[in-house]
């Protein structure tokens, strides 16, 4: 059980960076691949199944939350990283801002992935 939570934990991040990857791509180039209904649903679907994922993997592993650092500093890493992505993939008011913050989200997803690997708030400086 554990293993095969791990296993779509893991697949679903990498689903998650290499669309998000895509979309900024999309966004960067105007492309009208940004307003497609399965771009639009896509993200949804699979970030869902990456959250219920972690969540399982919480509670198959017994997890205390409150007592984990690494996991809370993960989770407030994550609403960073879905703020910053919301700015770059349409709410920002100009390029440039979506730009920088398509940057800033994808070091902010680096961070979480080395606190993931590292379980240490010191990410990949562990």
């Amino acid at each position: 059980m554990y293993e095969t939570l791990k296993l779509v934990h893991i697949g679903t991040v990498v689903l998650t960076i290499l669309g998000f990857m895509l979309r900024g791509y999309w966004m960067l180039t105007g492309s009208p691949n940004l307003r497609l209904r399965v771009t639009r649903i896509a993200p949804h679907v699979i970030d869902t199944v990456l959250l219920a994922s972690g969540v399982a993997l919480i509670v198959v592993l017994r997890l205390p939350v409150l007592d984990q650092k690494w996991l809370l500093t993960k989770f407030a890493a994550l609403v960073i990283y879905i703020v910053f992505g919301a700015i770059a993939l349409g709410r920002g008011k100009s390029m440039r801002a979506r730009t920088t913050a398509f940057v800033f989200s994808l070091a902010v997803f680096a961070y979480i992935v080395g606190v993931a690997l590292n379980k240490s708030t010191l990410s990949w400086l562990a």
